[in-house]
């Protein structure tokens, strides 16, 4: 790739957005994912955390259950002070107990805490008692009612100190998640990352597709594509390189002959002789202007314009237009200039191209046709399962058959070939018939006896270009 390619390229990747500020996709896939991460165990900690407060919440409950029971029956009135529960846990010393005769006269309450109406629900209830709230479970029995309490902001700190102890596991798992997270993305895109490593390692001038072996399903259509681009690429380069060559070349000879024609008429020293010698080197200029013309030309041809749109052509105006040109040079040499398009031929295409195309293939059959020969261009309109063509032949002296499959290729002028043509006008025409999908056949002209040069259109299947 050379410098101009380089400087387009840079100038076009920047007027894009800097990708600096623009997130790597390892870490939208990482953010993404961790953030999943996160809200699964935060969703996660929410439902262990409820749970684990509700089997607290059920465990103080059935503790005070078992209180309860193992009070009732087997407590004598002033028989408590030595046989009350032992305060074994914080929750048992968070116990509120009191015991009452069915009468109502209380036999025992604990020596701490609020006094707790006597008139208890039985069974599980929630009481107020001094501005507080209780959890309160009684128990009835022939002769007596057992109460057990216990306070609720008490009850649930416990609660949530023994069910936050739960959520801390998954707490202390998050990072680790994240971390496996970051690695499993960065081994994912490593396939991504290594062919980014072989193209800045590569040479300006190294076009050669990637290897895609080990790559994964995603990223090998990526590879590719990018291949394909690359063999393109290459193709246009190697193109590139042997139309400079060739171009080189080429001029190299007309410019020689100038100078020799500058040269004589320096030399000249008389008035006829610098005439000749000024005639000479105008047919020299001319020459080279057409060269450079031609070469211009099939520049274009080969590559601007590519992207043009299509839009239907009339090929018998086309015809017409490119004859009205020709015709006074045909006259001149009593060359009979005709045209045969019995009915109208419609082709989708460029039509300032395809104007280029005629006027090349019109301009080949002029010079190679003698005077008082003839020149025809013949038009036929498409047909079942064909595509339309156009025909341009002379009554010249033809293309050998060894030579035609070599007269469509740059420079290449036949061996003998009369006139002084630079053998771009065909190549020209080929550039211009591939970008239409069309194909120009080389042959020999069965009526007028020279050659026959043919583009023959797709037919209606062929994909159009927008």
């Amino acid at each position: 790739m050379n410098n101009a390619a380089a400087r387009a390229l840079s100038t076009a990747t920047g007027s894009m957005k800097d990708p600096k500020n623009t997130p790597s996709l390892r870490a939208r896939l990482t953010g993404a994912l961790l953030a999943a991460v996160l809200v699964f165990a935060a969703l996660q900690a929410a439902v262990t955390y409820r749970t684990a407060r509700a089997e607290t919440e059920a465990l103080f409950d059935a503790q005070m259950q078992r209180i309860a029971l193992s009070l009732s029956g087997s407590l004598a009135a002033g028989a408590l002070d030595d046989d009350a529960p032992a305060a074994d846990t914080p929750a048992a010393r968070e116990m509120i107990i009191q015991i009452w005769r069915a009468d109502g006269l209380m036999l025992y309450r604990s020596p701490h805490g609020r006094l707790l109406p006597p008139q208890a629900v039985i069974g599980f209830s929630d009481v107020a008692a001094g501005g507080e709230r209780y959890r309160v479970y009684a128990l009835r029995t022939a002769t007596q009612v057992v109460q057990v309490a216990q306070q609720a902001e008490a009850r649930g700190r416990m609660a949530g100190q023994l069910a936050l102890r739960a959520v801390l596991p998954v707490a202390l798992l998050a990072p680790v998640l994240m971390l496996i997270v970051w690695w499993v993305v960065g081994r994912a895109l490593g396939p991504i990352e290594r062919v980014r490593r072989q193209l800045a390692a590569r040479r300006p001038d190294d076009l050669a597709p990637l290897p895609t072996a080990g790559l994964p399903a995603e990223v090998r259509p990526l590879v590719d594509e990018m291949n394909g681009l690359l063999t393109r690429l290459s193709a246009a380069w190697d193109a590139l390189t042997h139309f400079t060559a060739d171009a080189a070349h080429e001029l190299r000879s007309p410019l020689a002959a100038l100078r020799l024609q500058v040269q004589g008429l320096q030399r000249a020293d008389t008035p006829e002789t610098r005439q000749t010698a000024e005639a000479r080197l105008l047919a020299g200029i001319d020459r080279a202007t057409r060269l450079i013309e031609q070469l211009l030309a099939l520049a274009r041809q080969e590559g601007a314009a590519r992207d043009a749109a299509f839009a239907p052509v009339d090929l018998a105006a086309l015809a017409r237009a490119a004859l009205d040109e020709f015709t006074p040079l045909a006259a001149r040499r009593g060359i009979a200039l005709t045209l045969d398009a019995a009915a109208p031929a419609t082709v989708p295409g460029q039509p300032e191209a395809l104007a280029v195309l005629l006027r090349n293939l019109l301009d080949n059959a002029l010079r190679h046709t003698p005077e008082g020969g003839r020149v025809r261009v013949c038009i036929d309109p498409a047909r079942a399962g064909q595509g339309a063509l156009l025909a341009v032949e002379d009554s010249g002296p033809g293309i050998a058959p060894e030579d035609r499959a070599r007269v469509l290729d740059r420079f290449y002028r036949a061996p003998g070939a009369p006139g002084h043509g630079s053998g771009l006008g065909l190549a020209i025409a080929r550039a211009v018939a591939e970008r239409h999908g069309a194909v120009i056949e080389v042959g020999e002209s069965a009526e007028l006896g020279g050659a026959r040069l043919v583009l023959r259109f797709a037919g209606a299947e062929s994909p159009r270009k927008s």
